[in-house]
């Protein structure tokens, strides 16, 4: 179940939301994705990378991607790390997503499944020009 570490009071966790205001969706179980590896782009104050944007991997991004210090598509066993292939979702940074736009390099997103905080680095007319889940 995702969860939201923001403190909103009341003793209790409340359910995370996504860029629409609704409640946070599923983004990859195969692979476990997430800054918690519970399948969702949930945050809390110790994400401070904020994997907050279910991106659709492409060939082009995980490029850009790899060309930047980050390569997410070598497997890394020794973490349970299967590396990504496009078409596999994952839960980047939102930094890291805006970097890829401004250079023209930003993979598609699932709206539903990208968490509220990713608006602090994104804005949502950008998320929604590159989504996969609007009708």
């Amino acid at each position: 179940m995702p969860r939201d570490q923001g403190g909103g009071g009341g003793g209790g966790a409340r359910p995370s939301r996504n860029v629409l205001g609704e409640r946070l969706a599923l983004c990859s179980h195969k692979p476990m994705t997430g800054f918690f590896r519970n399948g969702c782009c949930d945050t809390g104050a110790e994400d401070v990378g904020s994997h907050t944007v279910c991106a659709v991997m492409t060939a082009e991004f995980l490029e850009f991607s790899k060309s930047r210090g980050n390569d997410l598509s070598t497997p890394v066993p020794e973490y349970g790390f299967p590396g990504l292939v496009p078409g596999d979702r994952w839960c980047l940074c939102a930094p890291r997503w805006q970097e890829a736009l401004a250079a023209g390099h930003a993979p598609r997103v699932v709206l539903r499944a990208t968490h509220e905080g990713a608006l602090e680095y994104c804005s949502l007319a950008d998320l929604k020009r590159h989504a996969v889940d609007l009708a």
